[in-house]
């Protein structure tokens, strides 16, 4: 089975629970949900924020169950408040 590499990258007040180079070897086909459960298995403090951040991949915003199989950089976006 293909191994890919998925580098994080957090804004916002989850940028702050996390280290700032995160990235895992991931077998191919893992949704995003299962890279996000990682993270929150190894930074427990932000599993709050994580549940409510919203997941891009380049410009596009993405659901949890994008499926993963390429090596890419998943970007994670703690909502916003105001206006």
């Amino acid at each position: 089975m293909q191994t890919i590499e998925i580098k994080i990258e957090a804004f916002g007040a989850i940028e702050r629970l996390l280290p700032k180079a995160l990235a895992f070897e991931f077998a191919e086909d893992q949704m995003v949900k299962d890279v996000l459960s990682h993270i929150t298995s190894l930074y427990p403090d932000a599993s709050t924020a994580m549940e409510k951040c919203a997941c891009a991949i380049g410009e596009d915003i993405v659901t949890r169950q994008t499926a993963l199989d390429t090596s890419c950089t998943l970007v994670l976006l703690s909502p916003v408040a105001g206006g």
